[in-house]
């Protein structure tokens, strides 16, 4: 009709800046450059068989090779570990248990836990942040209703946090993956996904170092979680969330 504006619906907008979008591809970058600078500073030779170990197999070869490396370079074998480890973890790619593995096959119990709780606590952070800045504006453009529900019910909680989320991260009942990026989505304090992230990673990867050490007497990656394992862990986990239940039982 004449004399009535016509309302246009403003467009929607890319939910992620420029400089948002430049945050992977920039870590990206630094970890290669972390890897160029182990691969040039190592003596001349043929490394085709460094690769992501998919198999036992795999891994089995690689630890075969990289023995005669660790005790001339150790400090290299160790960087390239590190960085391949949280470049793993940050962008959440399969097979950081092999990798886990690797570090009891290399570097025995102790340094090896104390190498795959480094990293892991490293890797994972690496993806919390990430996540912060790319994944929560993609969340909160597609489903905010949901996020603000979500974030809510983790602000109710604020006080339990740190033993629910050793609860998680202790107990095989979500993909620590799904941990990593869903934290800082529905505003889980980065201290607290820290401590629950160093302390609860521990018997886990005590588990998967140790089988390491006797790499070839595994038959299969589902041979290191046994009905004793999974137990045992279930059992620390409920110990850690058990002050929580209690509390808020006599409430």
């Amino acid at each position: 009709m004449e004399g009535r504006e016509e309302v246009k619906e403003p467009k929607p907008s890319f939910p992620l800046s420029l400089w948002e979008l430049s945050v992977p591809s920039t870590v990206v970058i630094g970890f290669l450059l972390g890897l160029a600078g182990v691969y040039l500073t190592m003596p001349a030779s043929d490394y085709s068989f460094l690769k992501l170990p998919r198999s036992l197999e795999d891994l089995q070869l690689l630890r075969d090779h990289l023995e005669t490396y660790t005790s001339d370079y150790t400090i290299q074998v160790l960087v390239g570990y590190c960085v391949v480890y949280i470049f793993m973890q940050t962008f959440m790619i399969p097979g950081t248990v092999f990798m886990s593995l690797l570090a009891g096959a290399l570097f025995g119990v102790f340094k090896g836990v104390a190498l795959v709780v480094f990293t892991a606590t490293a890797g994972a952070s690496s993806c919390y942040f990430l996540s912060k800045v790319v994944g929560r504006p993609l969340v909160f453009s597609l489903w905010p209703d949901k996020l603000s529900f979500f974030q809510a019910q983790v602000a109710q909680r604020r006080e339990c946090l740190l033993n629910y989320m050793l609860f998680l991260r202790l107990t095989p009942t979500l993909p620590n993956t799904f941990i990593n990026v869903a934290s800082p989505i529905v505003d889980i304090p980065y201290r607290i996904f820290f401590l629950a992230t160093f302390i609860g990673l521990i018997p886990a990867a005590y588990i998967t170092v140790k089988a390491g050490i006797a790499l070839g007497e595994l038959q299969s990656v589902g041979d290191l979680y046994d009905f004793k394992s999974i137990a045992t862990l279930f059992i620390i986990g409920v110990v850690s969330v058990t002050p929580t239940l209690m509390s808020k039982t006599k409430s």
